[in-house]
Formats: C-alpha cells, structure tokens, sequence
C-alpha cells in the first residue's frame, strides 16, 4: 500500500529539472544500508512509482539478495578487462529506460579503465543531470574530507572515496545506525563476511573502540547534514546573504596541502559556504625548479579541491602576502585557513613589513585567519 515515504517520492519525481538524490550512510559494512534501499524500492514499487535497480551488491548475504525478487532490474554492462568479464552499471541503459527512480549501490566504486566516469558518484551526477532519482548508500569511512580521521581510527587508509558535495546536493541523508555489539553480533553470525573472514575482521577492522568512534563519525555527518539544510533552507529565505567566505592557501607541500584543502572543505561545508583554494606559485615553486613528482601531487590536490567544491586560483607572483590582500578584497573572504609554517610565524610578522600589512587588512576587513594544524 502507499505509504508516506512513497508519497513523499511520487510528489519529488513529478518535479521538473534535475533528479534528487537520496543516500543511505552508516558506520560501517553489514548494517543494513543495501537492505534498507530495498525495502524503499519494494515500496515505491507498490506505489506505482517507475523504479528499477540499476547496481546492487548484496554481498551473498541470503536476506538482502531475498529483497530482490520482484524488483525490475537493469542488467549490468559486462566488460572485459585484463582478461577477466566484470560487471559494472550501465548508465546508457538507464538514461534510455528513463525511470522515474534507479536504485544504485557502492556510490564510492571506481569503475573500470576505459569507462565514462573514473568513479560511480559521477555515474550518479550524470543520471540526476538526466531527471532521474537516485537512492544510493556509502559507508561514513569514504567521505573525503573525514578521510585522515578514519585512518587514524582504523589503521588503513582508503582509497575509494567520495567529495562531500555529494551529499550536500543530496536532498536526503539517512544514517543506518547499529550498536557496535549488534554489529559484531551480526558479523559472528556470518550476515556481513564469509565465516572464514570472520576473524580476522574481529582483530582488525571490526573492534568495539573502533566501530564506536566510525559511529560517531556518521551520526556527526547525518547531524551536520540536517542542521545545514534547516540552515540553508529556513534561515537562508530570512537572510539571502551567506556571509561565509574561505579561503585556503596552499603550497606545493603535498601532505600540509592536502590537510588545508580537507579542513577547510569542511569548515565551508559545515557553513554551506563558498569556498576557494589559492596556490602561489613563486620562482622557487616554477616548474623547472620543482620534482615533477611534487607538480603531481599539485595537481592532485587541485582537482581534489575542485571535487569537494572549490573554486581553484592560481597565480604566479614573488609577493604571496600581496596576492593573499588582492584576493581576500576581491572575493570578499572572511576567513583565510594556512597550513602551520615551517618557520617561526612571530619572527616574520616583526621581520616582514608586507606581512604585517595582511594582518591589518585582514583586521580593517574582519577577516579571520586560521593556522591549521
């Protein structure tokens, strides 16, 4: 029978432009998000919404896999790749099906070499572009900006990741939260790995001081999500005017570059602001004077931030002090975010005359200035 969830989707899929997007988050693998985005479609399915399953991955897990009888499915595009036939989301299939909704799973997956997109969050992007609802679910550990928090938790450093932007677009974000002993309980049972990895999860990944602090992570970020949009959506129409603007000065210094780039992408997403990076390239950063590994990683880092939504400036000048004054008036920043220096900061600020001029104009414009660690 309909019900308000379906209700809430067949009034969102009447709506014109672009598709809305729905993501399903959780601690970890194994509580229940894939299960849950079934059971929606089961649901909208009654309601007589067009929808179709375009990628799930139910990990032979005997419950989730039950949940797809009766669904309609979009069969996936089969590629061979180093001699091995792979399965990836045929997102030409869907724009011509046209569902009303497509449910599609591993939003932080990277496609195979030679496919359209490098990940399936742009699979994803392309398939909203087209009209068409996604209902999508990822773990809280392959959110970019949180990704140094995770690997000081767990140990390991993922590698699979998606910008925050995409779920600030998302016009809903749904925690799928478990107590860390109804997860190991869970694992014991054999319902997230096969009983020969089960062991080895409980010694690494799967440990209760962990999975507590993951859980924190993603009820963080759900929290974060809505406080924003009841931010952006009631106290925004009172206010037109975001007054929040960053901006994060980075160097060719890949790892302190990478850190700015992170924090303030979530200092700006926590204010839903607009945010950008400035890199200076002085005579010591040219090309010809700088490893090329390290003009890499520059690289890198620019599309890094350009994903999480950044707006990238680049300049070449001898004077960053007086290019840090320019861009800070003419982009009406309020906070500008460096990476701790190298050097002893007091001593520049007596020593350096333009430095100084930064501090007052950053002071006459109320401008903050944060030293990130």
């Amino acid at each position: 029978m309909p019900n308000e969830a379906a209700d809430i989707w067949l009034k969102k899929v009447s709506g014109e432009g672009k598709g809305k997007l729905k993501i399903y988050i959780g601690m970890s693998a194994g509580v229940g998000k894939t299960y849950r985005m079934l059971q929606e479609a089961h649901r909208l399915l009654a309601a007589g919404v067009n929808i179709r399953v375009g990628y799930i991955e139910t990990h032979n897990r005997q419950e989730t896999h039950a949940l797809l009888d009766g669904l309609p499915l979009i069969p996936r595009r089969e590629v061979f790749y180093k001699g091995k036939r792979l399965e990836e989301l045929d997102v030409p299939a869907i724009l011509l099906l046209h569902p009303d909704v497509v449910v599609v799973d591993e939003l932080a997956h990277t496609n195979i070499p030679g496919s359209k997109n490098e990940k399936r969050w742009q699979d994803v992007l392309d398939i909203l572009d087209a009209g068409i609802d996604v209902i999508s679910a990822v773990n809280i550990q392959h959110i970019e900006s949180i990704n140094e928090e995770v690997r000081e938790i767990t140990g390991i450093t993922v590698h699979e990741r998606v910008p925050d932007r995409i779920l600030q677009i998302a016009s809903e974000v749904v925690n799928i939260d478990l107590t860390a002993d109804e997860l190991i309980t869970r694992l014991k049972e054999g319902k997230i790995y096969d009983p020969a990895k089960v062991q080895q999860a409980l010694t690494n990944f799967f440990q209760p001081e962990k999975i507590l602090q993951l859980r924190e992570l993603a009820l963080k970020e759900v929290a974060g999500q809505v406080e924003r949009k009841v931010d952006y959506e009631v106290t925004a129409k009172k206010n037109a005017y975001r007054h929040e603007r960053f901006l994060a000065c980075i160097s060719s210094n890949h790892e302190i570059a990478q850190r700015v780039i992170r924090k303030t992408a979530r200092l700006a997403s926590y204010y839903n602001s607009h945010w950008y990076v400035l890199y200076v390239q002085t005579p010591k950063e040219a090309t010809d004077r700088i490893p090329l590994a390290a003009q890499r990683h520059l690289i890198n880092n620019f599309k890094n931030a350009t994903e999480l939504g950044a707006e990238v400036i680049q300049v070449k000048e001898d004077n960053v002090a007086r290019v840090i004054m320019d861009i800070v008036l003419d982009k009406h920043i309020t906070t500008v975010c460096i990476g701790k220096p190298h050097f002893n900061l007091f001593q520049v600020i007596l020593k350096t005359s333009i430095f100084n001029q930064l501090l007052k104009t950053l002071s006459k414009n109320q401008v903050d200035i944060v030293i990130l660690s």
